[in-house]
């Protein structure tokens, strides 16, 4: 028999109402030295994308008394908290192109000012 993957709804934070609900991950933990977690101790974070192209964080707890939670954001905070993980792989996987594309450009961009920089 298949597990059932765990689901986490996503509720608009201007309605308060299920808008979706996705695959829980915690794609966007890291090693801390003793365990994975997004640098709280008990605390995960995961990142997904919606069919209408809106990004989600997934928001995931350990701790007792707390749930799992997720709510849309920006693709610049989608980019931001992918930055943060430290773990640039995420940006190849098909769902986060876009983001990768983003990325790209904003290396051009630094890259650019340093050179103009040292020009000076």
């Amino acid at each position: 028999m298949m597990k059932k993957q765990n689901r986490v709804s996503v509720v608009d934070g201007k309605t308060k109402l299920v808008i979706a609900r996705v695959r829980y991950n915690q794609d966007l933990d890291f090693w801390d030295g003793r365990s994975f977690s997004c640098g709280e101790a008990g605390k995960h974070k995961g990142l997904t994308k919606l069919q209408d192209g809106r990004y989600v964080l997934i928001r995931g707890s350990q701790l007792e008394g707390e749930t799992h939670s997720a709510h849309i954001i920006s693709k610049k905070e989608a980019l931001k908290e992918i930055i943060k993980s430290n773990d640039l792989r995420l940006l190849k996987f098909k769902k986060f192109i876009e983001l990768n594309k983003m990325y790209e450009k904003q290396l051009k961009k630094e890259k650019a000012s340093i050179q103009t920089e040292e020009d000076v």
